[in-house]
This record gives C-alpha cells, structure tokens and sequence, in this order.
C-alpha cells in the first residue's frame, strides 16, 4: 500500500505543465500526454502506446537472446505500460445519476496505467463515454512509469525455454514481476488518497491485470481473451458435461445467437463443426484434465463480449478465492455459483434448490479482507432474476415453486468433514436460521462484494447428512442424471435475464466511499 501512494504521490509532484499547444502536456521527464476529446480517440491511443512498447521489449528481447546485446538505455525507456488520465476541473457540474459506474466524486486528476487496451476496448468506452459526456472530463494518454515484466510480453510463455539464456541474465537487462508493485490496496477500500495526489481511475492498473491474465490460462486451460463476462461458477465436473452438450446443441440451431464453443487445450468448435461433433468425444480430446479449474466459452454472434462462461472451480474456499482474485481484472458483468450443497433441514428433499440470501462464512480465507462481521447483501435484481429462471425452467409457480425453492442462509465451511464437529456447529448453525451448507458460496460472494462483481448463489441439495441420507453412489448418480441439467439450465436462464439489465446490476451497494471512477 505505501508503494501504491509513493507511486501515486511522485507522478502527481511531477506535474503536468502545459505548453502552448493546448492538445498536449510533458510531465517532468519530458514525456507527453496528448490530449483527446473523443473516448474512442483516446483507447486508440493506448492500444498504440501499449502496442509500440510491447513490440518494442520483444524485439529488444529477442536480439538479446540472438546476439547477447542488451537494450541501451533509451530503447529500455520505452518498455512501459501506457497511462490514461482522466481530468475532471472545477465549473464542470457533475450530474445526478443512479448509475453505479463512470461517475467522478471531485474534481482533480485521475489516472491509472492499462494492458492490452484493445481487448479491453469496449469495456473502457463504456467507462469514459458518460465521463466525458456528462463531466466534461478531459482525457490524456501518454507512457506512464510503470515498465511492463518481461514474461508479459511473451504470448505463450515458453518462447525462451530452448534458449541458452539465463533468467538471472534477462533480470539484469529487462523488467521483471515485482510483487512490491502488485496489490488491491485500491479494490479493498483501505488506500487513502493525499490531497495533493492523482486519484486511482480504476481497481486494478495495469501490472495487477497483467499479473491475473497469466495465471487464469495456467488455471484454467484456455487464452483469458476467451472468458466471457457471463460466468457460472461450479463445484461439479458433471455440470460440464451438461454445459458442453448445451453448447453444442445451441451452436446447431439456425436462429442461435451463439458463435463459437472454446474448451481448455486450445480446442474451438464452430457452428459448422457442431454438427459433427459430440459431447463426450470432445470432452475426450480436451485435456482438461491438465488444468486446476478449467473453463469452457461459450461465444456470441455480435463477439466475445457477451457470451457465457463455466469453470469447474473444485471444491473448497481456497479455490473459490483465486479464480475470483483473477477473473475479477476482466471486470465481467456477474457470477453466479451453481454447485450442491448439503441440506439442514428436514422439509427439504435431494435435488431441491436453495436460493441463498445470507452466508454464515466459516471459510476463514477472506477474514483478514473481508472480516466475518461485515455483512454481505443479498442483489435484489440477481435474487429476482434466479427465481424467475426457476420458475421458468422448472414450470413451477407459486407454493409448487416455494416447495423446491427455498430462500435462507447458506453456511460456507473449509472443513469438507464438519459432521464430526456437529455438537459443536449445531448451536450456531440453529442460530443463523442456516437451510444448506457448502465450501464455496460465501466466499465467491464476498468476492464479488470485495472485488465489485455482482454475484448469486443457487444451490441444488444433493444430501441431507443430518438426517440420515448420504451420498451413497447408487443414489448420487440418479440424482446427477435427474437434477445437473435441469440446475444449469435455470444458471443460464439467470444470465440471460440478467442481460438485459446490465446498468441496474452494477448495484450501488458494491461502492465504496471513495470509488474509483471505472466499475
């Protein structure tokens, strides 16, 4: 955090001295920021800045390795990150809006440094339109300070494996992760600007994106640009199996808005390959297998931006926070968990759902981020939306639909075995109204409370261990073949719904005091 202010604070006293052309400012060291009226002018520009010194680190890397000549010091200079500059003055009025994003709390600078800006294109527009639009901000792009990691700029990650090149060698010549620059100081609301600082634009600046990218393809089998920013997170590999035969079936029909399914290990099925291929041989070919939590795409006609994603997280709280701690950088729209749960009561019967409005979290991952104490709240519009999707796919309504639907807190657990600790639990279980219990729910909702990502849990109850019915595998199986595919059908519905009503589910009650302008 002190890193995050010293850096914040020092770019700040370099200043921003304008010339006597208006289009353009010089910061301390003489580099430029040039000035644009128009957003999309502006992304333009970072997609150029990024692209130049990428391209740059890689050639002076690859004549490293060829010839062992190092970059001197100027090609060095141009191995950074590129910074956008959002400048807010006084006599601007700010509006009244509802919104929960693209909204400045006072005038000054804000800024942030960005990766690969053209895949993140539509999200930024969407972020500095309104600002522009509406606050008259001013926007400034230039290279920032930040000096992008060497193994940033490698697309697959292995180029140097066959070269007779040290990693201590590069290190000397070339920029390297340091883990002193990488933090969430800014998405955990315990950063305090100076007054006499830039303010942060964003959640996470360009060194924090770049670190989660490289580790969601080592997660999860498959090239980040690929995830979509629909996601169903689950704790079952057989809701893989349901969703890559969706996906399949939706890809064959004529009218299907959907464009491409992308499997972990590199495998792309396409509307016409569709036709020709099954569930289980492409589940064979993909070596998922390979990967901690992989992930499945599937892609939209109008592009990548609003498809669907699943990743089989695993089981247990550890899990749920890292995929989340990295899927979070791409900002998606939402998450929802659809996995099983244990049931606690004894109205309930297997393969009934459990809508989850509170979270006992006895997970113990997040307590020193997000404190027990703190409370998460239920998202009405993401409640509504997973009711009315069960509704609609079950074909339930009314008592029918509150017979299967049950609406109560859900207890998260680190402990997969806490049957044997009942006496202990029970008490504060009863306490809490608890209806099911899990390892992951409570902590991919803190997630998305901490990291700004509107989640839900729907739950489907697969055995009631106070009561006597366990999985035993005979049962489970019935179980799975009845109850999966009904319950990712009703996550996806969720979704869908959920789609249309982007601007009302950026809630304002993931905002801090003091928010970064982007959501």
């Amino acid at each position: 955090m002190g890193a995050l202010r010293r850096e914040l604070k020092r770019t700040t006293m370099k200043g921003c001295i304008m010339t006597e052309t208006p289009d353009t400012s010089f910061d301390a060291n003489g580099t430029p920021f040039t000035e644009y009226a128009d957003p999309q002018a502006a992304i333009d520009a970072l997609s150029r800045t990024y692209d130049d010194a990428a391209e740059t680190l890689r050639g002076a890397i690859t004549r490293f390795v060829k010839e062992g000549v190092p970059p001197d010091p100027e090609t060095r200079a141009r191995f950074r990150y590129p910074e956008l500059r959002v400048v807010y003055t006084e006599g601007a009025k700010p509006p009244r809006t509802q919104r929960a994003f693209a909204k400045l709390l006072g005038t000054g600078i804000y800024a942030t440094t960005l990766t690969h800006p053209e895949a993140f294109a539509g999200y930024l527009l969407e972020q500095l339109t309104p600002l522009v639009n509406e606050y008259g901000a001013r926007l400034q792009v230039g290279a920032g300070a930040q000096e992008i990691p060497y193994p940033y700029v490698l697309d697959r990650g292995d180029e140097l494996s066959q070269a007779d090149v040290s990693a201590s060698a590069l290190a000397q010549h070339f920029p390297i992760p340091d883990l002193t620059q990488v933090g969430d100081e800014i998405a955990d609301s315990v950063w305090d600007a100076p007054t006499d600082a830039m303010r942060p634009l964003s959640l996470f600046d360009a060194v924090r994106v770049d670190y989660s990218l490289r580790r969601l393809v080592h997660y999860t089998g498959t090239d980040w640009r690929a995830i979509q920013p629909w996601i169903l997170l689950t704790n079952y590999h057989r809701y893989v199996d349901q969703f890559v035969q969706w996906a399949l079936e939706e890809l064959q029909r004529e009218d299907s808005v959907h464009e491409r399914l992308v499997m972990p290990g590199g495998i792309s099925v396409t509307r016409e390959q569709a036709a020709r291929m099954d569930a289980e041989t492409l589940m064979a070919q993909s070596p998922w297998h390979r990967h901690q939590m992989p992930a499945y795409h599937l892609t939209r006609r109008e592009g990548c931006g609003e498809g669907v994603t699943l990743v089989n997280i695993g089981v247990g709280p550890s899990n749920a926070k890292t995929i989340t701690d990295h899927l979070a950088v791409l900002r998606p729209h939402c998450w929802l968990m659809v996995g099983h749960c244990g049931g606690l009561r004894q109205s309930q019967t297997i393969g009934d759902y459990v809508l989850a409005h509170a979270y006992l979290r006895q997970d113990g991952i997040l307590d020193s981020l997000v404190p027990p104490d703190i409370p998460i709240p239920a998202l009405a519009e993401v409640q509504i939306a997973l009711q009315q999707a069960a509704g609609q796919v079950t074909g339930e309504r009314g008592e029918a639909l509150k017979g299967r639907l049950r609406t109560g807190t859900v207890v998260t657990n680190d402990d997969r075995n806490w049957e044997l600790r009942w006496s202990q639990e029970r008490r504060r279980f009863n306490i809490s109204r608890a209806i099911a219990i899990d390892m992951e729910s409570g902590t991919i909702a803190a997630q998305g409370f901490r990291l700004r990502v509107p989640y839900g849990t729907l739950l489907c109850v697969s055995d009631k261990p106070l009561h006597g019915e366990i999985k035993l595998p005979g049962a489970a199986n019935a179980f799975y073949q009845r109850a999966v595919g009904e319950h990712l059908m009703i996550g996806l519905e969720t979704l869908e719904i959920l789609r249309g009503q982007r601007t009302a589910l950026h809630s304002r009650k993931l905002r801090s005091f003091d928010e970064p302008p982007f959501r």
